[in-house]
């Protein structure tokens, strides 16, 4: 009887395995939404269409996000010439002073955007932990899904495979 249930779990264990392998690695589409950068102008989704695009949920208050940042900006400067683009979203709860004084004080290259509504984080899923980052394809698909700080090798490998196709 034990093996039964042994059998039982591993099978379970593997079809949970087998859906979330299916579910993050079939592209859809980017959320349609509007944003709110820093600069005051508005932006949409479909504006980074063409573009090998990271969208990065992120907040002042988080560790791993400030530690994350300097090798997303390293990654932007040395992609953006070929047709990349990193779109940083500042959540809810982050006052956009702060997050002007962090864009300042360390030079971000790339665009920041404020979520000041909580409507950016919730189209993408319900964005809840930060840091949490999407790597969109040409199309604007979403290839690929991180939760916490991306490994960087693999990110860039990633970026040029979709920047080649």
């Amino acid at each position: 009887m034990k093996l039964v249930f042994r059998l039982m779990a591993i099978l379970a264990i593997a079809g949970v395995a087998a859906a979330t392998y299916f579910s993050l690695n079939s592209n859809k589409s980017a959320p349609q939404t509007s944003y709110l950068m820093l600069d005051g102008s508005q932006k949409s989704t479909t504006d980074w269409q063409g573009h090998v695009t990271l969208v990065n949920f992120w907040a002042t208050s988080c560790t791993t996000c400030v530690a994350e940042m300097p090798m997303l900006s390293q990654t932007y400067e040395k992609y953006q010439a070929q047709g990349y683009r990193t779109v940083a979203v500042a959540m809810q709860y982050d006052p956009p002073e702060y997050v002007n004084n962090f864009v300042q004080s360390r030079k971000l290259p790339f665009e920041v955007a404020l979520d000041h509504t909580g409507h950016n984080a919730k189209a993408w899923g319900d964005i809840s932990i930060t840091p949490t980052t999407f790597l969109l394809n040409k199309q604007g698909e979403i290839v690929k899904q991180y939760v916490g700080a991306p490994n960087e090798q693999e990110l860039h490998s990633l970026i040029e495979k979709l920047l080649a196709s």
